[in-house]
């Protein structure tokens, strides 16, 4: 059984506590693409954690977590994220965690030339998380990447090194006026950082394969959502990959596997990390309100999130984007306490209301168009049946169901690992 879990707006949905409470059910957790621009954050018995890099499933005793030929690795960030997991108790081993030998490594002038390419553009830049994610896809697509299977023969690597070093140079010197990085800084790198992951790489898409012929149940883990896609999401403002489901398979190195199920992460209200279009936010003491009572800010760079009410028109079509059979629902507490929910069922431009998404070009002149439901003035963080909850609650959800034409199976109505309602 192959499962993907994926986001359907703009990333932060909650995947990564919802990765957490399913994989119960699941033998293996595979990231299929994206870096360490994106923290998915997990709250259970041993504690608060914010994963980066690892499948979320890392914290499940039990689970086999893979990280696929589709992603971007930051070997030095990898490092400092396993050891601090392995500090709070949690067990990594080869046993436990495959790493793709396909995957790219994220290397440190990639990180600088993004961060310099962001000071050039001032106050128009992308709203980059500067972890060097577009600059190290750019590499990947011009062939001048090294893949983690390169760390297996050193010596090989070592005399590839000079002419893709050169290369780099142009850019970081010529067009940045920036210090130079050399070969035996690079192959210094792959030494401290690469040398003690020798044993995790592997060949993840014959492990994958084996696994799945053997019955075991996968799970594909993806990072942000399907309005940041390379292809579908609000380009440029953007990440450099595709994370919808149907990219699943390919990403985690089982391009002939065909899912079986996906299900989307949406949150009960909309909230946006990073520059772009974002037609339903909030602005002023309304935002700041909504922001502090859902802890709104970025898990990877700690940046308050852009937030504002439901927005009906860009889940339905995030829902389109990832193909999602059922949807999962969290931080429904959160909008406890209102009277009134407002919820944005369509976007004016000119005039005329829109109720599908538009190309991404013309949502700059588009504006909400509101709802008003009735809101529920009581704590529903105890809930763990439907039938528990307020009705006005209900009313929501079935309303959420009903407008984007999907089926919501779980509503999360706290951060821990058990409060939470399954349909």
């Amino acid at each position: 059984m192959l499962t993907a879990i994926v986001g359907i707006n703009w990333g932060d949905e909650g995947k990564g506590r919802m990765v957490d409470l399913l994989s119960k059910d699941f033998d293996i957790v595979c990231r299929y693409q994206g870096g360490n621009n994106a923290g998915h954050t997990v709250i259970n018995e041993r504690g608060k954690f914010i994963l980066n890099l690892l499948p979320s499933g890392i914290l499940r005793e039990g689970v086999v977590c893979v990280m696929g030929p589709g992603m971007v690795i930051d070997i030095r960030h990898l490092a400092g994220e396993m050891a601090r997991l392995r500090e709070a108790g949690i067990r990594i081993s080869p046993d436990n965690l495959k790493i793709s030998d396909r995957a790219v490594i994220t290397m440190p002038y990639n990180v600088a030339q993004d961060c310099l390419e962001e000071e050039r553009l001032a106050d128009k830049k992308f709203g980059s998380t500067k972890r060097g994610i577009a600059p190290v896809y750019a590499d990947k697509y011009l062939k001048k990447a090294f893949r983690m299977g390169e760390l297996l023969d050193m010596a090989r690597l070592s005399r590839r090194l000079p002419d893709i070093v050169e290369w780099k140079n142009l850019t970081l010197e010529g067009a940045y006026g920036s210090k130079p990085v050399t070969a035996e800084e690079m192959l210094a790198y792959f030494q401290e950082y690469g040398e003690p992951l020798k044993d995790y790489i592997c060949d993840v898409g014959l492990f994958l394969n084996n696994a799945h012929k053997e019955g075991k149940k996968i799970m594909l883990e993806a990072q942000l959502g399907a309005l940041r896609d390379i292809d579908y999401g609000i380009y440029p403002y953007t990440s450099s990959s595709n994370n919808i489901a149907a990219y699943g398979p390919i990403g985690a190195g089982v391009p002939n596997l065909k899912l079986d199920k996906t299900i989307g992460i949406m949150k009960a209200y909309s909230s946006c990390v990073g520059e772009g279009p974002f037609t339903a936010e909030y602005f002023g003491e309304k935002a700041e309100k909504l922001r502090a009572a859902g802890g709104e800010y970025g898990a990877a760079t700690g940046r308050p999130r852009r937030v504002g009410p439901f927005d009906v028109v860009a889940s339905k079509y995030g829902i389109r984007c990832q193909g999602a059979d059922e949807i999962a629902l969290t931080k429904l507490d959160i909008l406890s306490g209102h009277e009134e929910l407002e919820v944005c069922v369509g976007y004016e431009l000119n005039g005329k209301v829109l109720t599908e998404f538009p190309f991404t070009d013309v949502l700059d002149d588009c504006k909400p168009v509101f709802k008003t439901l009735k809101g529920w003035n009581c704590d529903i963080s105890k809930c763990r049946r439907l039938e528990e909850l307020p009705q006005a609650a209900v009313d929501y959800i079935r309303f959420i169901e009903r407008e984007c034409e999907c089926k919501v199976r779980y509503v999360s109505v706290g951060a821990e690992r058990d409060a939470y309602i399954e349909l």
